[in-house]
């Protein structure tokens, strides 16, 4: 092998991980939305999370969770609803 092929074939697979790693697929968005706090919801929440492990989604490798929590402001649910709505589009 020339030494210009080498450099070549060395360069091209240092680049490889690189765009392997742009080709990967997005992931998933599920919403949580609550209408109460994030203290108010930890047992909602923990049992929400191993449902959807126990279906085989785990957050950060197959699955990205995004919360919100209204904090009893009801007027709040709508602006919030509309964010996830925006969030999974992109």
């Amino acid at each position: 092998m020339r030494r210009r092929e080498f450099i070549a074939l060395a360069g091209g697979a240092a680049a490889w991980p690189l765009v392997a790693h742009a080709q990967q697929p997005k992931l998933p968005v599920v919403g949580y939305l609550s209408t109460g706090s994030p203290e108010a919801d930890a047992t909602p929440l923990a049992a929400f999370r191993k449902d959807l492990g126990d279906m085989s989604f785990v957050e950060g490798q197959n699955v990205v969770i995004e919360n919100r929590w209204a904090n009893f402001r009801y007027e709040r649910l709508s602006v919030m609803a509309a964010d996830l709505a925006q969030r999974s589009l992109q």
